[in-house]
């Protein structure tokens, strides 16, 4: 399964998770879109800054864009990159969010009961 395959993957059963198996229903909330762009701005920098200065690496058969070559950082923006990063890493992280932020709603309602 390649990175996109796996990230699109973990994208559609986060929604179903949120929306329909633990009902949280965080996507239908104005206060998670916005606090969601103030972590898509930190992800945005840190990807930048891991990938950019050459960190971490992807193999260019398994995202969007192509990989970089040896000792070459990738492109800034266009070729599957948002400020370095694949576009994939966008989709991993939002899964991650909301996840993180469903499976803390959940709980809490189990506690509070």
């Amino acid at each position: 399964m390649s990175y996109t395959s796996a990230a699109l993957l973990a994208v559609a059963l986060t929604v179903v998770l949120d929306l329909f198996v633990l009902r949280t229903r965080l996507l239908t909330r104005k206060v998670f879109w916005t606090a969601y762009g103030i972590i898509v701005f930190f992800q945005l920098i840190t990807n930048g800054v891991l990938t950019g200065r050459g960190i971490v690496f992807y193999d260019g058969d398994a995202i969007i864009g192509s990989s970089s070559t040896a000792g070459q950082a990738p492109q800034l923006l266009g070729d599957g990159r948002i400020v370095f990063a694949p576009f994939e890493d966008l989709l991993f992280g939002f899964a991650l969010v909301v996840q993180t932020l469903a499976w803390w709603v959940w709980w809490g309602r189990r506690v509070d009961r």
